[in-house]
């Protein structure tokens, strides 16, 4: 046994000590995420493949939430990739409340620290609608319903210390903040700005190049 060891040991050292580097780069520094859900339809689209910085906020001691240093905090408007304890499940979702933001939805029309959105017309079908949102000089689309749902409205909340407000693009259609509670700043593993490639589910899985390296 110990000879057989050491001689696959010799024979694949050179592989064996990339693997082991890919695992940790893809832990601490960068990874890309599958999305199976439309929760952030528009923006993000199911088999999209989103490319997460791990250094956005934080380094991390690899294959642990144990932060060496931290970078910065997430921004109103990121978009984030999170381990969701309560969920059970990496979700993906944008900060819409920072710490101390006090965040009300009215019929999916938000109101942040007492100013509320504006929002403009996009296009629209026979059942949902597509809105350009300002979320305090960041805009984004976002999909609502038109006959609204059970998560269209909450009353005022204030987003306490070391928690985030986080919200599906598809607003009607997403178990985000809404549903699981706020989100830890420590269940936070990246942010990510781009799509890596895209395969269509409804079509044989053909990729989408017109998605691959898009900008979020």
């Amino acid at each position: 046994m110990k000879i057989w060891f050491v001689r696959t040991w010799k024979e694949n050292k050179s592989f064996l000590f990339f693997m082991v580097l890919m695992f940790v780069f893809r832990s601490s520094f960068a990874d890309w995420n599958t999305v199976p859900t439309g929760s952030m339809k528009p923006t993000i689209i199911e088999g999209d493949r989103i490319l997460v910085n791990k250094m956005a906020y934080d380094l991390r001691l690899p294959f642990t939430h144990i932060c060496l240093h931290k970078v910065s905090d997430p921004a109103r408007g990121d978009i984030i990739v999170f381990d969701s304890e309560i969920s059970g499940k990496k979700l993906v979702k944008r900060v819409v409340g920072v710490p101390g933001d006090i965040v009300e939805l009215q019929r999916n029309v938000l109101r942040i620290n007492g100013q509320t959105l504006p929002y403009q017309g996009i296009s629209s079908d026979s059942l949902t609608q597509d809105k350009l949102e300002n979320l305090l000089g960041i805009e984004h689309i976002v999909r609502v319903n038109k006959n609204g749902s059970s998560l269209s409205s909450f009353a005022p909340v204030k987003v306490p210390a070391g928690f985030y407000l986080a919200l599906g693009d598809n607003r009607d259609n997403s178990a985000d903040s809404r549903v699981i509670g706020f989100v830890p700043r420590d269940e936070i593993v990246g942010r990510s700005r781009s799509v890596v490639l895209s395969l269509n589910y409804d079509n044989f899985y053909m990729s989408r190049s017109n998605r691959f390296f898009y900008t979020l």
